[in-house]
């Protein structure tokens, strides 16, 4: 069982106080199921990015199996560590897709759960998964420490594969937050520059961009091996569907974080 590990720090502990604060996350978004096979989505404090995430999260169909793609903020465990634990949040378990995982043995991609013991940046999506499709679903949690361009692109072209085998259906999700304590203006602007490629789904001027002003999106990785699964599953564009900063909730504009909500379809 993988427990959890920063409940009552990035999200409440207590189920009633974390349905509350999910529910205050998803208010006023219209609940509108797309045909979208990926998503990039944050992580950080439900106070400060999970309005942001909640877009995307309204507008995901329902489906067999939810892939994570999450960076190692930790450095524990593999480069690239799959988790086939069961998922324990204040909402309850969930299963993990050990069907697919299998359809993974022999990959770049190990079965490591060490690499997910203290990690956040998966952990924090499964509520907002579970307050939207309460149960029938399971995850496949993937841990990136090692996101150059070449590994992201192979990581993403193996789950691509096993999801093809397996004849389910998949939802591959990048959780990243972007720009890491800039100004707003200036996190803005890097924010944006970056997600054009991310949009046309273009994986080397991703990387490019990314490089040439040393923007410090923490999930880059992840963000380009979810662009590759979702093109080996059809999507051909990504669309933004919510840009804010944590200056936002906070009123302090000197040093934030960027947050984005994207969807691939």
């Amino acid at each position: 069982m993988r427990q959890t590990a920063v409940a009552g720090q990035f999200y409440p502990r207590n189920p009633r106080d974390l349905k509350r604060e999910l529910s205050r996350c998803f208010k006023d978004k219209d609940i509108q199921p797309g045909e979208i096979v990926g998503a990039v989505v944050p992580h950080a404090g439900y106070i400060y990015s999970g309005e942001v995430a909640a877009h995307a999260y309204a507008s995901l169909p329902e489906a067999d199996t939810y892939v994570f793609f999450g960076p190692n903020h930790t450095g524990y465990g593999s480069a690239v560590a799959l988790s086939q634990d069961t998922w324990e949040t204040p909402l309850g378990e969930v299963e993990a897709d050990r069907e697919l995982g299998k359809l993974l043995a022999g990959s770049i991609i190990d079965h490591d759960e060490t690499a997910h013991r203290f990690e956040h940046s998966i952990e924090v999506q499964i509520p907002f998964l579970q307050y939207r499709f309460a149960e029938g679903f399971k995850i496949l949690p993937i841990c990136m420490g090692l996101q150059d361009e070449e590994t992201s692109i192979e990581v993403g072209l193996e789950v691509a594969r096993a999801v093809k085998a397996s004849g389910k259906k998949a939802v591959f999700i990048a959780s990243s937050d972007f720009t890491h304590y800039q100004s707003a203006e200036r996190a803005s602007d890097n924010d944006h520059y970056l997600m054009d490629p991310v949009l046309r789904m273009d994986i080397p001027e991703f990387y490019r961009r990314r490089e040439e002003r040393n923007i410090t999106a923490c999930g880059f990785g992840p963000i380009a091996a979810t662009m590759t699964a979702s093109k080996e599953l059809g999507a051909v564009k990504g669309k933004l569907l919510k840009y804010a900063t944590s200056g936002d909730v906070t009123g302090e504009r000197s040093q934030v974080v960027g947050y984005a909500a994207i969807v691939f379809e």
